[in-house]
């Protein structure tokens, strides 16, 4: 076990109890249980999305433009729709989006991370190749993949994964240098262990803390390019609502309608500004440095 989860385990064991012990804990970790709450609540509101009241796709003509609190508790768009059923529909995409973006990221991420820092003759090909990755823009690459296949949400998905993947495997190799020069894994080494063995025993469980905060802050980079690939049309179908075709779709009524800016723009604002905040108490949480100093 590792100094860092040892210490996330005492954090937990503490933190079990209640009253004083709660509130000291929510007191020093207040930016990671203020991004959990929040994140917490647009995910429920997501999950339970098509089972709450409001049709995101059905216009009234008769209604468009009204504001809210005139039938509609957040208003409606230039089309008659509801502009909190799309909202909490949005969410669905979006959240959808960062958690696969960053899934995949890490899981491919991990995996050549682990090859490069063990392998030596593998790690300079391997960094060449994510060195070119890096220069390839993830809007750039939406935009040519959609001219080649058609706007969805799995084009989307592949578009921000490519260039996210080599800032994992740079992270993943920088650790895996670090620790492999330790007493430990060269006793390992030294004792016979095979290299599978060393990697998956001794190497890969220090790389899980800084990949965990690394996630939060590829899903929330990865939520607000959807939004921007969606503001453009390279990103989710306008038939599917999304935060970035609300807003695409409301800028010509700003002046008129703000309500229709105004509730995706905070929302995007909030879940992004919830995951960094969850990013932020996980990496003070994990790094044994700052849990000491804390």
């Amino acid at each position: 076990m590792t100094e860092a989860s040892a210490f996330s385990a005492r954090e937990l064991a503490a933190t079990a109890g209640t009253g004083p012990r709660r509130r000291r804990f929510i007191k020093r970790h207040a930016s990671l249980v203020a991004g959990a709450v929040i994140l917490a609540i647009f995910v429920a509101l997501a999950l339970a999305a098509p089972y709450l009241p409001g049709d995101p796709l059905t216009m009234t003509p008769a209604r468009r433009l009204s504001p809210p609190g005139s039938g509609y508790f957040l208003g409606t768009d230039a089309l008659g729709r509801d502009v909190l059923a799309r909202t909490i529909h949005g969410a669905r995409v979006s959240l959808l989006v960062g958690f696969l973006v960053a899934a995949a990221s890490v899981a491919i991420g991990l995996a050549l991370g682990l090859i490069a820092g063990s392998i030596r003759k593998a790690d300079a090909p391997l960094m060449r190749l994510m060195d070119a990755l890096m220069a390839i823009p993830a809007i750039l690459l939406a935009i040519a993949l959609v001219s080649l296949t058609r706007a969805s949400v799995t084009t989307v998905v592949i578009a921000i994964t490519i260039p996210e993947v080599p800032r994992v495997v740079r992270l993943v190799r920088s650790v895996v240098l670090g620790v492999r020069e330790q007493p430990f894994v060269e006793a390992a080494i030294a004792g016979g262990a095979r290299l599978p063995k060393i990697i998956l025993r001794h190497i890969l469980p220090s790389t899980i803390p800084p990949l965990i905060v690394q996630a939060t802050y590829i899903c929330a980079s990865a939520i607000l390019v959807e939004a921007t690939l969606s503001f453009l049309g390279a990103g989710s179908p306008p038939e599917i609502p999304s935060w970035g075709n609300m807003i695409a779709s409301s800028r010509l009524y700003l002046a008129r309608a703000p309500w229709t800016i105004f509730c995706p723009g905070l929302a995007l604002a909030l879940v992004v500004l919830a995951v960094n905040l969850l990013g932020d108490g996980l990496r003070d949480r994990l790094d044994p440095r700052l849990a000491r100093r804390m």
